[in-house]
């Protein structure tokens, strides 16, 4: 009887033991599918990049605004943002012309690619690049974006390559890793309607799609955060706590990273970038938020 329980229970463990296995191999060559992908058929449209100073000067503003630097440095040569031993390395490139840099062999339709589909210069995808946030930009914002990068100094930085280890494949088949950019992108839908620059909501909402990455797509806040310690971002809609505010209140708020109940913004949020608006750009996105219907708490 004791030799019987003693063979299933190997039966049953050698069975859990190879269950293990084949799902350790499914999550492996699911994840190591994923960390590979190529996009080869990502279409680039022609736009038009000025040479005057003044659109370059207009695109050091919106790669402010964007927060850009945020990510790549103020002087955009890139760094190693994100980087956990064992599971990834993800430099944030360096998009000038010096070593290291894609600035140097970047095509106008590379740097159209990039920014609006999310897909680099060799077809495959750019981790944690925002391009689902960037592809509503208007073909002359673009422009004036693109002009910029090609006109900022040399840096030499020459970073590491990305590597997902395979703790970080495994995450990844098990979908534990925020989708591609361009798999969030409709590559062959219409152009998006860009309204006049101007103190408007439409403008304003125009401004304000960088802020659906961390509010979510209604700006009533979504989960936000590492895997397993998400919190809620705030409600931006006026269910939330901009209800109370002026607009003046905003204006202080976005400027010097204070609400008017003396709260501190997290670091999670980029005010500092944001608070290069113009008065009028800040003013199109106070109208904006403040038309937004009210909605409870998302996340």
């Amino acid at each position: 009887m004791g030799k019987k329980v003693l063979k299933w229970i190997g039966i049953v463990l050698g069975g859990l033991v190879g269950l293990a296995v084949l799902a350790f191999g499914i999550l492996f060559i699911r994840g190591n599918s994923q960390a590979n992908k190529h996009y080869n058929n990502i279409p680039a449209e022609a736009v038009t990049i000025p040479i005057d100073a003044s659109a370059s000067q207009y695109g050091a503003h919106l790669a402010t605004i964007l927060i850009c630097t945020r990510c790549h440095g103020q002087d955009l040569a890139g760094q190693v943002e994100y980087a956990i031993p064992g599971l990834l390395t993800i430099p944030t490139p360096n998009l000038t012309a010096g070593n290291g840099g894609v600035g140097s062999f970047y095509t106008d339709e590379d740097w159209v690619r990039a920014i609006r589909h999310g897909v680099g210069h060799d077809n495959r995808p750019l981790f944690i690049m925002p391009s689902q946030a960037f592809y509503h930009l208007s073909n002359e914002d673009l422009g004036a974006l693109i002009a910029y990068l090609k006109s900022v100094p040399a840096v030499d930085n020459e970073l590491p390559p990305r590597e997902i280890a395979l703790a970080g494949k495994l995450m990844m088949g098990a979908g534990m890793f925020p989708d591609y950019a361009v798999d969030l992108i409709n590559h062959d839908g219409p152009r998006p309607t860009v309204p006049p620059a101007s103190v408007t909501a439409a403008y304003g909402q125009y401004l304000a799609h960088t802020c659906t990455e961390c509010h979510g797509a209604d700006l009533n806040g979504m989960p936000f955060g590492p895997p397993g310690k998400e919190v809620p971002s705030p409600n931006l809609t006026p269910a939330g706590p901009l209800a109370s505010w002026t607009v003046d209140d905003f204006f202080t708020t976005i400027r010097t990273g204070t609400a008017p109940d003396g709260r501190h913004l997290s670091e999670d949020m980029p005010w500092p970038y944001f608070s290069q608006m113009t008065d009028d750009e800040l003013t199109a996105v106070w109208l904006y938020l403040q038309s937004l219907p009210p909605l409870p708490q998302g996340g």
